[in-house]
């Protein structure tokens, strides 16, 4: 299962992932999520991976798709707060990966 918690701060989309991104779900981000980026030109997005236990090859394919969509508005594109054991299987994401959600507004210039 993944809850997906959205809050949009100071020009930044804040994305709380909560459960195991996998091929199940991660219809959750390619059909609903990345669909609202494009439709409202969203240039700043922020995942926090604090509360995300694991991620398959979709999860992170469903990432990526993020990825392409914030930089075709010509955004910047972050994780935060990602685990060692995530971390190692994003390895070839080239997704900046910041300490905490607070140094987001100091990583991006909105």
């Amino acid at each position: 299962m993944l809850k997906m918690d959205l809050e949009y701060n100071q020009g930044i989309l804040f994305v709380r992932l909560k459960g195991i991104l996998d091929k199940e779900f991660s219809y959750k981000i390619n059909n609903y999520l990345n669909p609202v980026i494009n439709r409202h030109k969203i240039k700043y997005l922020v995942y926090n991976f604090y509360s995300l236990i694991d991620i398959d090859q979709s999860g992170i394919k469903a990432i990526s798709n993020t990825e392409e969509e914030i930089e075709s508005n010509e955004g910047t594109i972050c994780l935060c707060e990602v685990n060692k054991n995530i971390k190692d299987k994003l390895k070839n994401l080239n997704i900046r990966i910041i300490s905490n959600e607070r140094s987001a507004f100091n990583e991006i210039e909105v």
